[in-house]
């Protein structure tokens, strides 16, 4: 029997092997992520403040600078800044 189209049968499925294996680890880590968030919110934690504290962190310093000064700028627009006392 051929291969059709000259398809490295052998090496396809090795390669949709490695595929699904790593979506079984993306998973199981996915699953793990979740139970620390649990974790944090049975200790009193507030998990929406975790996840933004966790976004902020992945951002460079400069990049989370143009994000608060576009958020600030933003909400002056809205006439929802803080006053400044």
């Amino acid at each position: 029997m051929s291969n059709p189209g000259g398809v490295a049968a052998d090496q396809l499925r090795a390669i949709i092997e490695r595929i699904e294996r790593l979506e079984e680890e993306k998973k199981a880590i996915a699953d793990d992520v979740k139970d620390v968030y649990a974790e944090a919110k049975g200790n009193g934690y507030d998990v929406k403040v975790i996840r933004q504290v966790v976004r902020l962190r992945k951002q460079d310093s400069n990049e989370r600078e143009e994000m608060e000064a576009l958020l600030d700028l933003y909400l002056h627009a809205l006439g929802m800044a803080p006053s400044a006392e």
